[in-house]
């Protein structure tokens, strides 16, 4: 190392925002947002590593602004107003990011009426008056002006050191003469003025040809006629006031002498106390890694790999059968391998590129089968023929004895069974991180590499482009697609490494090997099946909702007196609360009404009868008739297979917090239930000829699993002896049956689970809120056992910040302690929903999961399950099948708690079969 002192200054508020929207929105373990924190902390922790090495600092400081005002303030009270306010979830992470400056026993420097920028520039130029050298890490332009011999910086996000070569790249002048050009051009970011019509180029030019700017004005008057002429005339003064503007103060006084800011390592006990106290994990898993840190004491807990960082050129592509024969069989020996697929579209159906490998970190390699070339005069790629890579790698895929580890592998099981492949055994990396931490993060590879990996993959634009320029993956060259694809499978190893020691300690392996595992291959089988849709009945629907919405137009418009556009929240609310007159409206920070369909239905709840409660009436049915036409009868007709002739849905394992499937392209779970629209629309969904659909739904489960999950012998015998629950709830409240309190005993029975204030119950059954408490109340005392469960489970999750099901699935709530009442309240709500709803999930899983197995040892082998809609399952089979299928699925359905769970309740399953799903439901 050399001897000359190395002076790093870390512009922190650069660093600050690149860290806030580097990763998504984080909360810690106290529900706190911390994901500037985070990423901040992971950055400063790159820089502080460093100082062993040959380039690293011998003496740091972070540099941060201490207020929004500075003296510039007092030259120009413009400057900087225009600036907008930092995100609301980002200041309360201001002291906790100054907490881990020092948490690394590092100076963090700020100072009252300067700018980080102007002390940072005082701190440099002392520093190179003493003969030191310094990096300034940042990549702001304005520090930019301080670059000269002895002095670069250094853009972390790009791992780049910038001198003066990059100065006159980017803007045209070297660093003496940037201030000028930024003086000329202005800054809105900064509301800098500068002079109008004048961009880079034009400065630069300008500096250029006269020098600076006081010789750029003086030329002004002797410039031929022209409107830069006459700005440069008219806004001198503006132009020399920018100049000062933009110019660094490098006589600030120093808050600390340069000798104080020299590192001395990082002592443990701070930093380990910062990390404990937020709950970063990965992070408190580096500190062995310290620099003179001693090892951190032996965790009960195992202790997680530190791998070495990505390195996309390290990479194999493989092209022979030698190659890949080598790659094989280092795989067998091994035991487990990390795998990707790279295919030319999205979906179930889409057909292989390539197939990428990972052994260990950076032992990773990509074997292109369909690549072409890029245009029609270039040669193909050199690559393995298809047919044959294919032979080889089946036995590998399907090898019992070689464990396969993905992400979201879901997605590559349905795109190897199109070439006959069954991949079996399996991980994902995914799943692994939703059962460990759902409700704290996404579970996307991206985010989780940079969130447990400090490691931001390459994206996928940035290999294949954009817009009308974008390439399919098969037409990218094998050396950009061998980086991009090989990483996948590495990460993917990574994080496996990383996630899977954590389930057995965090107790997630419970959910993960008896629930969400061993549904994969069950999804990917349904996934690949599909539905059949009737096109024409489809576009026969879509007609007729078109019609129907162009009369409820009219409608609408004549109640209003004018026509608009109903589907502008602006104008709507403005018609129901100004031109009608209707009381109540409430305007969000937008200014703009509310017009959600909660108002809507408040307002169509009203007694008066007046214009404006009928327009809200019809504004809600031309929404649900907008929707349904756009979202299905239109939309579905586009998902149809041109193959196939099926729409073929994707689940998601992730897509709900409680551990409910979500459906996607198409979501086939939220068409209406109980409105005669989207029961036209499940008859759109029909059976090949000679067979018939099967609707196997659960009956009341959530309210079953209740009973026994919050010990209500009322609701628990009720059940044992088949009664009607609901009939049983009015006898209960309102010590009489019939249409109407039956209705009100549904509607309570189900809220109360959603945990559903007094207000909203009021909503729901148009009485007042004071009635409805006494309702709530009334509930109570007849269950003690509901009241009994609600209390203890939020108790539980504000002690643990998160809830559990009956198999152990968690479920994190961030905000149960927040200081923002709704939030807190939403969190509550879904918090006491969640144990019985993701019970409810992890049931039908265990049913999916058995099923096909089940059909199968029966001999029902064209018995197919194709949909599942939360406690629905649906199946298409031959005619003659559903005698003897029925008692199959319904004991399976029944029975799938078992052995794992023994209910108090039995599991009820209604069964219905027709020729369309509409018949069947």
């Amino acid at each position: 190392m050399s001897s000359q002192n190395h002076l790093y200054l870390v512009d922190g508020s650069g660093y600050i925002f690149r860290a806030y929207h580097r990763l998504p929105p984080l909360t810690n373990i106290r529900g706190e947002p911390v994901g500037a924190v985070y990423g901040y902390t992971t950055m400063l922790w790159k820089l502080a590593d460093a100082l062993h090495k040959a380039d690293g600092p011998t003496h740091l400081a972070v540099i941060l602004d201490k207020s929004s005002k500075s003296f510039r303030n007092d030259l120009y009270d413009q400057y900087k107003a225009q600036r907008p306010p930092a995100p609301e979830d980002l200041v309360p992470q201001f002291p906790m990011i100054r907490d881990a400056t020092r948490a690394f026993s590092l100076p963090c420097i700020e100072e009252e009426g300067f700018e980080a920028d102007d002390i940072i520039a005082s701190y440099a130029r002392a520093a190179l008056r003493d003969g030191w050298r310094v990096t300034i890490v940042s990549s702001d332009k304005d520090l930019m002006q301080l670059i000269e011999p002895g002095l670069d910086m250094l853009d972390t996000m790009k791992n780049e050191r910038l001198g003066p070569e990059h100065v006159i790249e980017k803007f045209g002048v070297p660093p003496e003469k940037l201030g000028d050009v930024l003086g000329l051009m202005g800054d809105s970011v900064d509301n800098v003025p500068g002079v109008p019509g004048i961009g880079p180029k034009t400065a630069s030019k300008l500096v250029n040809e006269f020098g600076d700017v006081e010789a750029v004005l003086a030329a002004a008057p002797s410039m031929k006629p022209s409107k830069l002429r006459d700005n440069l005339i008219e806004h001198a003064e503006m132009a020399r006031l920018s100049r000062v503007l933009v110019a660094l103060k490098e006589d600030v006084p120093l808050p600390d002498p340069l000798e104080d800011l020299a590192m001395k390592g990082i002592p443990e006990a701070p930093l380990r106390a910062f990390l404990e106290h937020h709950g970063f994990r990965s992070l408190l898993n580096r500190l062995g890694t310290v620099a003179d840190a001693p090892a951190p004491p032996p965790s009960p807990e195992a202790v997680l790999p530190q791998d070495p960082p990505c390195n996309v050129d390290a990479y194999e592509a493989v092209d022979t059968l030698d190659a890949l024969d080598r790659w094989i069989a280092a795989a067998t020996a091994q035991g487990f391998v990390a795998f990707d697929t790279e295919t030319d579209s999205l979906g179930p159906r889409s057909g292989l590129v390539g197939i990428s490998l990972a052994l260990a970190p950076n032992r990773a390699c990509y074997i292109p089968l369909a690549h072409v070339g890029g245009d029609l005069l270039s040669d193909n790629p050199v690559q393995i023929p298809f047919d044959a890579a294919i032979a080889r790698l089946k036995p590998l895929l399907e090898d019992p004895a070689v464990l396969k580890i993905g992400h979201n592998i879901k997605y590559d099981i349905c795109v190897l069974a199109a070439h006959g492949i069954a991949v079996a055994p399996i991980d994902d990396t995914m799943v692994m991180s939703f059962n460990l931490d759902a409700g704290l993060h996404g579970h996307g590879m991206d985010e989780l590499a940079a969130t447990h990996l400090d490691h931001s993959c390459i994206a996928f634009k940035d290999v294949t482009g954009t817009g009308k320029n974008q390439k399919g993956f098969h037409q990218i060259g094998i050396r950009d697609a061998t980086r991009y694809a090989a990483e996948d499978a590495d990460v993917t190893l990574r994080l496996w490494r990383r996630l899977k020691p954590r389930l057995a300690p965090e107790h997630a392996t419970r959910v993960y090997e008896m629930v969400d595992r061993p549904v994969i291959p069950a999804l990917a089988a349904m996934e690949r099946e599909g539905i059949k849709v009737d096109r024409e009945e489809l576009a026969r629907l879509s007609a007729e909702f078109a019609g129907q919405i162009v009369e409820l137009e009219k409608e609408i418009h004549g109640i209003a007196g004018t026509p608009f556009t109903i589907g502008s929240p602006k104008q709507l609310g403005e018609i129901l609360f100004e031109r009608m007159g209707l009381k109540g409206g409430r305007k969000g920070k937008s200014g703009v009404y509310s017009t959600d369909v909660n108002e809507l239905e408040r307002i169509a709840a009203l007694k008066d009868g007046g214009p404006g409660i009928e327009m809200a009436r019809k504004v809600l049915d031309w929404r649900q008739l907008s929707k349904l036409k756009s979202t299905y009868t239109d939309a579905l007709q586009a998902e149809i297979n041109p193959v196939t002739r099926r729409v073929h849905t994707s689940y998601s394992l992730t897509g709900a917090q409680t551990g409910r499937l979500a459906s996607n392209d198409p979501n086939l779970q939220n068409i209406p239930v109980r409105s005669e629209t989207g029961r036209r629309i499940r008859d759109a969904f029909v059976a090949e000829p000679g067979n018939v659909l099967l609707s196997a739904d659960y009956s009341q489960i959530e309210l079953r699993l209740a009973a026994h999950m919050a010990d209500v012998p009322q609701l628990r015998e009720a059940f044992l002896r088949g009664d009607d629950i609901h009939n049983m709830t009015a006898q209960e409240l309102f010590g009489e049956v019939n249409r109407d309190t039956r209705g009100r005993a549904k509607t309570i029975n189900f809220a109360i689970l959603y945990g559903i204030s007094r207000w909203g119950l009021a909503g729901r059954l148009e009485i007042t809120a004071d009635d409805a408490q006494a309702m709530i109340d009334r509930y109570f005392d007849r269950f003690p056992g509901i009241r009994n469960y609600i209390h203890e489970t939020l108790s539980a999750v504000r002690e643990k910040g998160y809830t559990t099901t009956l198999f152990g699935r968690k479920t994190h709530f961030s905000r149960i302690k927040s200081s923002v009442q709704h939030e807190r309240q939403g969190a509550e709500r879904a918090a006491i929903n969640a144990p019985i709803q993701g019970t409810s999930a992890d049931i039908i899983k265990r049913a999916m999961a058995r099923m096909p197995g089940a059909l199968r040892d029966a001999g029902l082998t064209n018995v197919r399950m194709l949909l599942q809609v939360h406690d629905e399952l649906v199946f298409e089979l031959p005619e003659g099948d559903v005698d003897a299928a029925k008692p199959i699925i319904e004991h399976v359905m029944a029975s799938a708690a078992e052995p794992a769970i023994k209910l108090s309740v039995p599991l009820g399953v209604e069964i219905g079969t027709g020729k369309s799903w509409g018949a069947a439901h």
